[in-house]
C-alpha cells in the first residue's frame, strides 16, 4: 500500500543513519532545517547583537501560534516556556494553598513524576492520587476524588508508561462543578492525537517539545484559557509578566493583560529557533494523517507481539491508545541494549518494558524488522 507521508523521510536525517528510529515518545527525529534555523539565531545575534531582541521577543508568542492549532487553542492563548517543571510550577503558583476549604489537588499514580514532584512540594496543599490499574487509570476513581475541597486537577492525557489515554472530558465536567481547574499534561499526546483545549474546556494545557513534535529539549508550552488570563496571578513571574517590562518599575507587579503575564523572565531563544522546523512539518502533514498512520502501525506492532505471545502494556482499542505500543518478556530489559546495538533505537522502562513508537515518518518495514529482531534476541 502506498504510503504519501513516507515523502517526509528526507527531511529527518537520523532516518538514514539508523535502521528503525522508533523512539518518537521520548526524543522526536530533529527535522533537517534545524541547522539552518539554529545558524539563523546565531548570525542574528552576531549581526544584530542587542538589537536582535526587536525579533526574538515576538517569536516567543508565534511560536506558540504554531503549537495552538495542534492543540485547538485560539491564537495568542499559548506561550513559550522551557519545562513542563516550570509550566507546573507556575499553575500552582496562581492558587492561594493556606485556604484549607479549598487546598486540595487530585492527579493519578501514573502522572509523569516531573509533575507529581512539584504538586507533592507544595505546602499548605493536600495531594492525592487516583490509583492506576493496568494501562489506565480509570475515570470513576478518579470522580470520586474530586469535591467542593478541590483547587486543581492534574491529568496526563496520555500515560508515558502505557500510551493509555485518559477521558478527561468527565473529569473537566466535574473538576467545574465543584469549582475546580484542570491542567492536561499533553507532552506524550501533542503532535501524534487530535486533542481541543477549547472543546474540552480545560483550564491549561502544557507539553513540551521533546517528543511528537520534533521540535528538541528546551521549548516547553503553557496553554491559558483565555477567560482566565487576565484574572489569574502566578506569583512565579518575571520582568516580562509586567504590563510595561521596559518601564522597569519597582513595586509589586502590574500583571500583563494576556498571556505574556505567564512569561516570567527572558526566554531560551535558540530553543524556539530549533522548535519551529518541527511545529511546521507537523502543522503540514496534519493530526489527522499522522493519527491515521499512527494506529494502524500500532495496530500492526500489537498483531505482531501477539504472534510472538509477548505481554502488550498498551491499551489494545484504538481510542484508548497514544502513539506507543509497550512489549515485555521475560530479559526484556538486558534485550533492549542489543536491538539498540543492531540498529533500532527504542528503550524500556520499569512496569511498562520495551516502548516502540512509530511516527509518521517511520515505514512498516522498520515495525516489521525491529519485531523480527527481538524474536531473534527471544529464539
Amino acid at each position: 500500500m502506498s504510503d504519501p507521508l513516507l515523502k517526509w523521510r528526507s527531511e529527518f536525517p537520523i532516518l538514514e543513519k539508523k535502521r528503525g528510529y522508533l523512539i518518537n515518545n521520548s526524543l522526536g527525529a530533529m527535522p533537517r532545517k534545524t541547522y539552518d534555523n539554529l545558524k539563523a539565531y546565531a548570525d542574528t545575534w552576531a549581526t544584530d547583537g542587542v538589537l536582535a531582541w526587536h525579533d526574538w521577543v515576538p517569536m516567543v508568542t508565534a511560536t506558540g501560534d504554531l503549537i495552538a492549532p495542534l492543540i485547538g487553542a485560539p491564537p495568542n492563548s499559548v506561550m513559550m516556556l522551557t519545562n513542563v517543571a516550570q509550566a507546573t510550577q507556575m499553575i500552582l503558583s496562581c492558587f492561594d494553598w493556606s485556604d484549607r476549604k479549598r487546598n486540595k489537588i487530585v492527579a493519578t499514580d501514573l502522572n509523569f513524576p516531573s509533575v507529581l514532584y512539584n504538586l507533592f512540594a507544595v505546602q499548605g496543599a493536600e495531594t492525592v492520587l487516583a490509583q492506576g490499574e493496568g494501562s489506565n487509570v480509570p475515570v470513576e476513581r478518579i470522580l470520586a476524588l474530586i469535591d467542593e475541597r478541590t483547587a486543581l486537577v492534574s491529568l496526563d492525557l496520555v500515560l508515558f508508561r502505557s500510551a493509555g489515554i485518559v477521558d478527561v472530558k468527565p473529569v473537566i465536567e466535574k473538576a467545574h462543578r465543584v469549582g475546580a481547574k484542570v491542567v492536561l499534561d499533553c507532552y506524550q499526546a501533542t503532535g501524534v492525537i487530535p486533542i481541543d483545549a477549547t472543546a474540552l474546556d480545560t483550564d491549561f494545557l502544557m507539553g513540551g517539545s521533546v517528543k511528537w513534535l520534533c521540535g528538541g529539549a528546551g521549548a516547553g508550552y503553557l496553554y491559558v484559557k483565555p477567560a482566565l488570563q487576565k484574572t489569574l496571578e502566578p506569583r512565579n513571574n518575571g520582568w516580562w509578566s509586567h504590563k510595561r517590562p521596559f518601564g522597569f518599575e519597582v513595586g509589586p507587579i502590574d500583571y500583563a493583560e494576556d498571556i505574556h503575564r505567564f512569561m516570567a523572565g527572558s526566554p531560551s531563544v535558540p530553543a524556539l529557533y530549533a522548535a519551529r522546523a518541527g511545529y511546521e512539518i507537523v502543522n503540514q502533514v496534519g493530526i489527522a494523517a499522522i493519527r491515521e498512520k499512527s494506529l494502524r502501525m500500532t495496530e500492526l506492532l500489537i498483531s505482531l507481539a501477539d504472534e510472538q505471545e509477548l505481554t502488550v502494556n498498551s491499551p489494545r482499542k484504538a481510542s484508548e491508545r497514544g502513539g506507543t505500543v509497550c512489549v515485555d518478556f521475560d530479559g526484556s530489559e538486558a534485550a533492549h541494549h542489543k536491538v539498540i546495538e543492531r540498529g533500532y533505537i527504542i528503550d524500556w522502562r520499569p512496569n511498562c518494558g520495551i516502548r516502540i513508537s512509530p511516527h509518521f515518518y517511520n515505514s512498516e518495514e522498520e515495525v516489521r524488522g525491529i519485531m523480527a529482531e527481538i524474536q531473534k534476541l527471544r529464539s
